[in-house]
């Protein structure tokens, strides 16, 4: 037999981690990606942060959106598939969550990607972020806010479908009552966020 149609020995595992790691870091430092992506833990369950070249695009739950798979599944339709692991390159997302959680930061600085997002849904959740640490909105408010005060039904629904969770503190948006709506990580998830902030409804 000839020693070129030999198979070639396979590659051991370390090695093989070494090469994805070498890979995915060029890819990211180059341009090549369109996208890049971590899991952060958090105290509310793990987060799937994705950002492009502008910023922060999607903060997931990761098991309220079907987990990891999903998540880039879903990205790579609606974005670009070219996407890869850097943790590196959202750092300063995890940092700032941390800080967050802990009781330090009151206000995020992480620049963001609306692509996401329509262009109301956007003018909605613009006007979510400027709500302050420790207070809540109602869905009219942010209506108005948008410049449709009678769309706050419609105000729901693009704060149900912020991308971006916890940093657009969509969970400060309350119903005119006061009661506690829907939130995109489930309803305890949204108490929580306001327990972190001080703010009991009762």
């Amino acid at each position: 037999m000839n020693p070129t149609d030999l198979p070639a020995p396979p590659l051991d595992r370390p090695a093989l981690a070494e090469a994805t790691a070498r890979f995915t870091a060029a890819a990211a430092a180059t341009g090549a990606a369109d996208l890049v992506y971590a899991q952060l833990d958090s105290p509310l369950g793990r987060l799937v942060a994705v950002a492009t070249p502008t910023g922060l695009a999607q903060l997931s739950y990761e098991d309220f959106r079907g987990g990891l798979d999903a998540v880039l599944e879903d990205l790579s339709v609606r974005l670009s598939p070219r996407i890869v692991e850097a943790p590196a390159r959202l750092e300063d997302t995890q940092r700032q969550l941390e800080e967050y959680f802990d009781g330090r930061r009151t206000t995020f600085s992480i620049p963001l990607d609306w692509t996401l997002c329509g262009d109301f849904t956007r003018r909605i959740l613009q006007a979510t972020a400027q709500i302050p640490f420790g207070a809540t909105a109602t869905y009219g408010a942010m209506a108005a806010a948008a410049g449709n005060p009678k769309a706050s039904r419609a105000a729901g629904r693009a704060l149900g479908s912020n991308p971006i969770p916890i940093v657009v503190p969509c969970h400060r948006v309350i119903g005119t009552s006061g009661r506690l709506t829907g939130y995109t990580g489930g309803l305890e998830r949204k108490i929580q966020l306001l327990q972190v902030e001080g703010i009991s409804l009762g």
